[in-house]
């Protein structure tokens, strides 16, 4: 393997395995497994097919939220959507999303938008250097870039909603713990929302 070519798989690799930590149903990758085994193709098209059901139901925010003062976020990690409340509900969206690959790894609860950042750059976590030492130790802006175009950090520490670049991950678990979009997605949610936007996981 040339240099050149091995260095194209690395990226490939990487950019494969890594965090969503951190935007379409994943059809190519079911794709590839039916070609294994079609019985677990045709098991994940079924369930697959009911959570886009789930995901694509609008829902209200009076039973998540007291109010809307600043906008809400709701992120469902079941049905893998993610809802957005305007503060004068002149504006609602519903976007798919990939969530964190175990429930160890899922948190939930209440939290906020603390810092917007368009062009993110990205670090790994300890731990994610713990599991994956292969990994590097700093990706700037571009299509490298795990966190996609753009990135909401929230006020739990390493947790962000962020884009993506590789499409494949959104309606999976596929994250290390953040919730990823659509890179399109993420930039229509970005200049909706604000430094104090609450947010909560279910």
């Amino acid at each position: 393997m040339s240099k050149a070519t091995k260095s194209d798989f690395n990226r490939r690799m990487f950019l494969g395995t890594s965090v969503a930590a951190l935007g379409g149903l994943a059809a190519p990758a079911l794709a590839q497994q039916a070609t294994s085994n079609s019985t677990e193709f045709e098991t994940d098209i079924t369930e697959v097919a009911r959570r886009n059901i789930s995901s694509f139901r609008s829902l209200d925010w009076r039973p998540y939220f007291d109010s809307l003062s600043g906008g809400a976020v709701l992120v469902d990690t079941t049905s893998r959507a993610l809802h957005y409340w305007s503060q004068d509900q002149s504006t609602y969206k519903l976007y798919p999303t990939s969530v964190p690959l175990t429930e160890d790894l899922t948190r939930r609860g209440r939290t906020r938008v603390v810092q917007k950042v368009e062009g993110p750059s990205w670090r790994p976590t300890p731990s994610m250097i713990k599991r994956n030492p292969e990994w590097p130790a700093f990706v700037g802006p571009g299509p490298d870039n795990p966190l996609g175009t753009h990135a909401l950090y929230l006020s739990w520490t390493y947790y962000r909603i962020h884009g993506t670049h590789d499409t494949r991950k959104i309606g999976r678990r596929s994250s290390n713990g953040c919730i990823g979009l659509y890179n399109e997605h993420i930039a229509e949610l970005f200049a909706l929302t604000k430094v104090g936007t609450q947010v909560l996981l279910i």
